[in-house]
């Protein structure tokens, strides 16, 4: 199963904004428990749907501006961008709210 890539501030706008499906974006950090726990099943999500919604993670610690920018406030917080906006999100790692999240915006 392939990783879900990263995107750093460099390449957010085209990898996200620019999308032509919906991009499912984890902000996350290494030493976060939560976040590492939820990891595989990204990763899964990635795969599932994949062609239908895109999937890429944001480390906040490396890439402060886009935490900043998108008020993340706790991690793990998921949001689903559609032709360059948020469209929803969920914050905490829980697998059943992130996968009906992913569901109502795929392609």
């Amino acid at each position: 199963m392939a990783n879900a890539p990263s995107v750093s501030s460099s390449d957010f706008k085209a990898k996200v904004l620019e999308a032509g499906t919906p991009v499912l974006v984890d902000f996350w950090a290494e030493w976060c428990g939560p976040c590492k726990a939820i990891g595989p099943f990204i990763d899964k999500l990635s795969a599932d749907f994949n062609g239908r919604v895109g999937v890429v993670k944001v480390d906040v610690d490396s890439n402060q501006d886009l935490a900043t920018e998108y008020g993340i406030m706790s991690i793990p917080a998921l949001i689903v961008f559609k032709d360059g906006k948020e469209v929803d999100r969920v914050v905490g790692g829980i697998p059943a709210q992130i996968q009906a999240m992913v569901e109502r915006h795929a392609v």
